[in-house]
């Protein structure tokens, strides 16, 4: 399995690689787990998150942050995994901060190479490449694992600025 963690540094850069500090986040709430098999399910991801990040408290702006994020993972799930997959969004703490947590699965053909999957421009559909690049400038913290033939999952989070 090919496996990347980034988390956003202080400086706003992206350590690669490197693991969550503190403990895992541990979820609050029931999750929201929604399928993603038609193209109609990412606008569905979209609302779903939008209404998770207010009832959070989130600004307008961070909430789109989430909902851009979600609907990048969404539209992958679409066009890339061979059934579709799903999207869970959940509230966590960690450390005495809250925030959410976005994760996308599927059972599709993985990602080959994820570094280059990370680089700004790189498509092996008919998008412009911004997707995954895109995310990760978005959200606090991005994970990613990938087995070939076997599915990914891409966990990603973002802090609320009032925890």
């Amino acid at each position: 399995m090919r496996s990347i963690r980034t988390e956003r540094a202080s400086s706003g850069r992206w350590a690669a690689g490197t693991s969550n500090a503190g403990q895992p986040a541990q979820p609050v709430e029931d999750a929201t787990v929604l399928a993603v098999t038609a193209e109609w399910h990412v606008a569905r991801a979209r609302t779903a998150a939008w209404r998770v990040t207010e009832l959070m408290g989130f600004s307008r702006t961070l909430a789109a942050y989430v909902v851009t994020a979600v609907s990048e993972l969404a539209t992958n799930l679409f066009f890339h995994a061979t059934n579709g997959g799903t999207i869970t969004l959940f509230r966590h703490q960690r450390d005495g901060r809250s925030g959410i947590t976005v994760v996308a699965e599927d059972d599709g053909p993985g990602i080959p190479d994820i570094q280059q999957a990370l680089l700004d421009g790189f498509t092996t559909n008919r998008g412009l490449g911004g997707g995954l690049p895109g995310i990760q400038r978005l959200m606090d913290e991005v994970e990613i694992e990938s087995r070939v033939g076997a599915g990914t999952q891409v966990i990603c989070r973002k802090w609320s600025p009032c925890s």
